[in-house]
Parts: C-alpha cells; sequence; structure tokens
C-alpha cells in the first residue's frame, strides 16, 4: 500500500501545524466575532432591524455553502495555490469590510469573506493530515487544530467585544490585515502542491487529470445556500413563513438531485462514493452533526443570557464566556495524548457524555436566581472540557484512511456538516428559547412578560436541556466509530 505524499523538507512540520492553526483561528473567529458589535456598527452605519442579522449570516451562508467545494479545490489545484487564494480573499474582503460606509460593500464583503475561509478551512485540515501520518503525531497534531478551532468560535465574543468598546467596531474586521498578510507569506515559502488524478477520485478509473465537477458543486452549493438561508430567516419570520419553508425545501430538493447526479451521472463526482462508503467517515460526521446541534449555538445563547438576564455590557458578556473558552483550550490539548492510549472512540464517547453533562447542569441552574459562577460559569467549563475531547476524535475518524488525493474532500464533508449542524442548532435552540420564554410569561404574569428575566432565563434552560439531549445522542452514536487498532478500514466496509 502506497504511503501518504510527505513534504520534501519535514523540518517544516511545526511550522506548517502553526500555518494551519493560525488560519483555522482567522477563519471561526470571524464568524464570531461580529457579533458582539453589531450594536455600535448599527448605529454607525444606520442599518435595519431587517439588515443586520446579515452581516453575520452574510459570512456564514457563503462559508458553508462552498465548503464542499472548497475542500476538492484542494485536492485538484494544490494547497498552496488554494490557500492563497482564500486568504487573499479573506484579507482584502476584511479591508472593504472595515472600510465600508453602507450596508451594501460590508455585506459583500462579508460574503467574500466566508467564500475565502470556504477555501481555507478544508485546505489546513487536508495540510495536518498531508504532513503527519496516521497514528500518534497526527492525533497530537489535530489535537492542537481543534483545540485552537474551538478556541476560535469561543474566543469571538471576547476578542470582539474588547475592540469594540476600547477601539472601534472597525478593528473586528482591520485586525484581520496583518494575520492575512504572515499567512500568506508563510504559505508562498513552506507549502508544497499535491494534485489529484483521476485514480484520486475512485479506485479503478483510467489514470488522467481529474476535473471539477462543476454540475455537482453548482448543486450542492446551492441547495446547501437555499437551505440555510430558509433557516436564518427563521429568527426573524417564523417557521410558517413561506420565505423561510420556501427556501428550506427548494434547498432540499437541490441537495436530493445532487445526491442523484453523484450516483448515476457524474463521470467524476464531487463526493465519490468511496469516500461516502467508508464507516468511519460516515460515523464521524453523524456525530460531528448531533455535536454541532448542542454546541455551536451556545456561544451565542449564552452571551444573550448574560446580556438580558444578568444585565452584563458586551464586553462582560464576552468575558463570561473566557472560561468555557479555556476549558476547550486545555481539554483540546490533552486528547491528542489520550487518543493514542485510549482511542478515538472512548475519547469521543467520554468528551460526549461530560458535554452532555455540563449541558444539563446548565438546563437546570440557568432557571434560578444564583451568581454567575454556579449557573454559567462552573457548567461552561465541564461542557467545556467535554466538548473539547470530542472534537479532535471526531476530526481523525472522519479523514481516517482517506487517500492523500481526497483529503481535502473529507474535511470539505466534516466541516460542511459542522457548519450546516450549527446553522439548524441555532435556528432551533433560538426558537425553543423564544417559545418557553413565551410559554412561562404566559404562566407566570409576575415574571414581567416575555421580556422577564425569570421567563428568559427559563427560555434558555428548555434550549439547553435539548443541547444536552443532543450532545447524548452524539455519544450514543460516538460508540460506533473505530475500536483501537481498527482506525483503517477498507472503503467498502458497513
Amino acid at each position: 500500500m502506497s504511503r501518504p505524499a510527505q513534504p520534501p523538507r519535514p523540518v517544516h512540520d511545526g511550522l506548517l501545524l502553526t500555518l494551519a492553526c493560525l488560519v483555522v483561528f482567522l477563519v471561526i473567529l470571524d464568524a464570531t466575532i461580529v457579533s458582539v458589535a453589531l450594536p455600535a456598527l448599527r448605529a454607525d452605519l444606520g442599518l435595519g432591524p431587517t439588515t443586520l442579522p446579515w452581516v453575520v449570516n452574510a459570512y456564514t451562508l457563503a462559508f458553508a455553502g462552498f465548503l464542499l467545494l472548497g475542500g476538492r479545490c484542494g485536492d485538484l489545484y494544490g494547497r498552496r495555490r488554494t490557500l492563497l487564494a482564500g486568504i487573499t480573499l479573506f484579507t482584502v474582503a476584511s479591508g472593504v469590510g472595515g472600510l465600508a460606509t453602507d450596508a451594501g460593500p460590508l455585506l459583500a464583503a462579508r460574503a467574500v469573506q466566508g467564500l475565502g475561509g470556504a477555501l481555507l478551512m478544508p485546505t489546513t485540515l487536508s495540510v495536518i493530515t498531508q504532513t503527519y501520518p496516521e497514528g500518534t503525531r497526527r492525533a497530537r497534531a489535530l489535537a492542537v487544530w481543534s483545540a485552537v478551532g474551538a478556541v476560535g468560535a469561543a474566543a469571538g465574543t471576547v476578542l470582539g467585544g474588547i475592540l469594540t468598546q476600547l477601539l472601534d467596531w472597525r478593528w473586528v474586521f482591520l485586525i484581520n490585515l496583518p494575520f492575512g498578510a504572515v499567512v500568506a507569506a508563510t504559505a508562498w515559502r513552506v507549502l508544497f502542491d499535491v494534485r489529484a488524478d483521476a485514480r484520486g477520485q475512485e479506485p479503478g478509473r483510467e489514470r488522467g487529470r481529474a476535473r471539477l465537477d462543476l454540475p455537482g458543486a453548482a448543486l450542492v452549493t446551492l441547495g446547501l445556500a437555499a437551505a440555510l438561508y430558509g433557516l436564518m430567516e427563521s429568527a426573524t419570520y417564523g417557521w410558517a413563513a413561506a420565505r423561510v419553508w420556501g427556501p428550506v425545501a427548494a434547498g432540499c430538493a437541490a441537495l436530493v438531485l445532487f445526491a442523484v447526479h453523484q450516483a448515476r451521472w457524474a463521470e467524476q463526482p464531487l463526493v465519490p462514493p468511496s469516500v461516502i462508503r467508508r464507516r468511519p467517515v460516515r460515523v464521524a460526521n453523524a456525530t460531528m452533526f448531533l455535536l454541532g446541534l448542542a454546541f455551536l449555538a451556545s456561544p451565542v445563547l449564552l452571551s444573550l443570557h448574560l446580556q438580558n438576564v444578568h444585565h452584563y455590557s458586551p464586553l462582560r458578556a464576552g468575558l463570561g464566556f473566557l472560561p468555557v473558552a479555556v476549558a476547550l483550550m486545555v481539554s483540546g490539548l490533552l486528547t491528542g495524548r489520550l487518543i493514542p492510549r485510549f482511542g478515538a472512540r472512548a475519547v469521543a464517547v467520554g468528551g460526549l457524555t461530560l458535554a452532555a453533562v455540563g449541558f444539563g447542569l446548565l438546563a437546570l441552574t440557568l432557571g434560578g436566581h444564583g451568581p454567575y459562577v454556579l449557573t454559567v460559569g462552573l457548567p461552561g467549563v465541564v461542557f467545556g472540557l467535554g466538548i473539547g475531547a470530542s472534537f479532535t476524535p471526531v476530526t481523525a475518524c472522519a479523514t481516517s484512511g482517506v487517500p492523500p488525493a481526497l483529503a481535502g474532500l473529507a474535511a470539505g464533508i466534516l466541516n460542511t456538516t459542522r457548519q450546516v449542524s450549527g446553522a439548524i442548532g441555532l435556528a432551533a435552540l433560538s426558537t425553543l428559547a423564544a417559545a418557553g420564554t413565551a410559554t412561562y410569561a404566559r404562566s407566570h404574569p409576575a415574571a414581567g412578560g416575555a421580556t422577564g428575566a425569570d421567563a428568559l432565563a427559563h427560555g434558555d434552560a428548555l434550549a439547553f436541556a435539548v443541547a444536552a439531549c443532543c450532545a447524548l445522542a452524539a455519544a450514543l452514536m460516538a460508540t460506533r466509530l473505530p475500536r483501537p487498532g481498527s482506525e483503517q478500514h477498507s472503503p467498502s466496509e458497513g
């Protein structure tokens, strides 16, 4: 069996990991850093209530919609070319967003940032899988990469609050410029390109240059974008509105057509069946979906809880999530040492079970009148430790045994799963929180109506109770991940 392609100069392994971590931190940070700056941005640019959410949504929509395409571009056109194209789009768009004076250029810049992020995110993961062979070193590298990504998600609210309060909202965009320049210069010097041939698409195909499946790319991108657009609009218009279920239905139809196209019509499919047939890939993506439902909405929900119930300022609310970020980082770094000893399955199941306990504690404590430490801080640390221990083994299984020529695609599939589940989780949990708030307000008029702190707290508690159920379901799904020593299976294993 051929060994994965390795960098021509292994001395750069540490530098490649640093590059991948810096990129993933920037991409994930940018998804949340703008949230805290929205009130200041609205006041400065005069954005309306229906336009303001799209400062966040435009990025998320483009990012999630193009992830599969971005992952495949890395396989076909080389990691260095794809990363350089992505960081150029991301950095230039950051500058345009920071200098914008009205909504049009700002929203366009956010969409281009998302496109750049979609090229970057799967490329960083495929760089790691190409650089480090499967085993202890890859597990530790993935642990660092996952920990940095998780910290980026949690740190966005903290850094956004600091920059907005001490400087100006424009700096949540402009801060990307020097980091983007460093990434581009480093990638130019240390990355190498490996392109896929037709054998990287499907075993047994005639050798030759692989081509991008443009119809498949269009179908999956439009399908994901339409479905996510409908989910995002549900927060404003409710689930019964035609502008919600219409795009969701159209998006689902496009995704079904995409699946048929991949199975029957595509000569070189964007998602080769050989990748999906791998049991570790299937189970890891199902686990990540359930994990994303539970976790990825938690920074937003807890930030709103601290501001609306505890009456924290945006900066203080951002700092209130800091213990969770620290727990994520510590747990993620330790996971790299646990996986070689206990196996990916045991670590994932243990971490997800701990996360379920943490979310359950939040559901039990948020409805009370206790201090921050007891109602948010300690439960947040518990679920942070569990989530931090979960990302690495799930990521390792999702890329286990995948040929180097398809590593970017496997990374794109995993990240698409994470983004889609996060969007669904945020929409669903926000709806549940609002419904729980309204129900409690009707049954307890003395709570101050639907905007009373008690009603809001009970609505948030309901949302986190459902998050605990999702985390527990993810733990059960993770029991089907490969056992220690059996991570590499034949593509057809079922």
